[in-house]
């Protein structure tokens, strides 16, 4: 029987494996102070359209909404969550 991500909303429209959340946490425990939040984002682009973004954050606004993989907070705006509707984030390790 197949995993499913652990999220504080049932019906969540993005995923994060545990395999992601793994290398997310390790280079979390990088930073000088660990962040609290991982912000996923788009940002608009010039002919080539949008461009995905992922950053760590301490801070949530009111447009965010929060989501919970495998004990990872993730923040998303409101208005990013349409483009990034659907999107797995994956980590797969070694050179190729």
């Amino acid at each position: 029987m197949a995993e499913h991500p652990q999220t504080t909303d049932h019906q969540s429209p993005i995923t994060i494996t545990e395999a992601a959340v793994g290398e997310i946490n390790r280079l979390r425990s990088l930073e000088k102070e660990p962040p609290q939040y991982l912000r996923l984002g788009v940002l608009a682009g010039g002919c080539s359209g949008m461009s995905y973004s992922m950053a760590f954050d301490s801070d949530k606004s009111d447009t965010d909404k929060e989501f919970e993989f495998h004990g990872l907070k993730v923040l998303v705006d409101m208005q990013a969550l349409m483009y990034l509707s659907g999107t797995t984030l994956d980590f797969k390790g070694g050179l190729m």
